[in-house]
């Protein structure tokens, strides 16, 4: 008599979930009492004013800050305080900040070979190859070998994300990652963003974009002074919002509802 061999335990819909997320500096609240949920293979976009909380939720959402209170937990499970169990957390989502940060003296595939070598273990030839599909992937297949100082600001964006995507991680977080960009580099940006929509990957923007936000995400956050203010699918925050606020914010940025 054989043993049925267990079926693999299917994760959970809810990748992300805040409860009640409270960040203070001091005497300044940046964020007071966030509570909602991102869904696997679903595009959230955070928006509202500078200074509203958004980098900050996005930033505790991988521990680079820590929460006053409230709860945020990543497949089921409560973010872990201790740093070896937050480093393995920080390992399945890839975080793309406004201003790049690669590392200069570094080629483009050197930058994004870094992570899996060093972090992952990974040999060098398996290193290399991931690094050139993920170039590829992002357009930059003729700028591999280029240095941080010869590329544009949103090539060296894109290396970013290709250097993110090189961890293969579950959720992509982007804070505002078109801000330090020339006009003409930031639709490429928002091109490479898309296609990981398009191919599912379970992503959160803070943006000033409110074209890709309306177009792309699945679900619309608005953020003013800690809190959410309103949310819902894109249809209904940029052509209905119900919030008085969020239509001054959009009226603001020349989004007339």
């Amino acid at each position: 008599m054989t043993l049925a061999t267990a079926a693999p335990q299917a994760l959970p819909d809810v990748v992300l979930k805040y409860r009640d997320v409270r960040k203070l500096y001091g005497q300044f609240v940046a964020l007071n009492g966030v509570s909602m949920e991102v869904k696997r293979q679903q595009v959230v976009c955070l928006i509202g004013p500078s200074g509203s909380g958004k980098s900050t939720l996005l930033r505790c959402t991988n521990a680079l800050e820590t929460m006053d209170g409230g709860e945020i937990r990543f497949d089921g499970v409560p973010l872990p305080k201790d740093p070896a169990s937050i480093r393995k957390v920080r390992q399945r989502m890839g975080m793309v900040f406004q201003n790049f940060e690669l590392f200069p003296h570094k080629t483009a595939i050197e930058n994004v070979m870094i992570g899996p070598s060093t972090v992952l273990g990974l040999a060098d030839k398996d290193c290399r190859l991931r690094a050139e599909k993920l170039l590829v992937k992002v357009g930059l297949a003729d700028k591999m070998n280029n240095y941080p100082a010869n590329l544009s600001g949103g090539q060296q964006q894109r290396v970013a994300i290709a250097r993110a995507l090189a961890m293969e991680p579950e959720v992509m977080l982007f804070d505002e990652p078109t801000s330090a960009l020339d006009p003409e580099t930031i639709g490429e940006v928002l091109n490479v963003m898309k296609a990981l929509a398009d191919d599912g990957m379970t992503m959160i923007v803070v943006t000033h974009e409110m074209t890709f936000a309306r177009r792309v995400a699945d679900h619309v956050v608005v953020f003013e002074r800690g809190e959410i203010i309103e949310q819902g699918p894109p249809q209904q925050i940029f052509d209905a919002p119900h919030a008085t606020r969020t239509r001054d914010f959009l009226s603001h940025l020349g989004w007339n509802a």
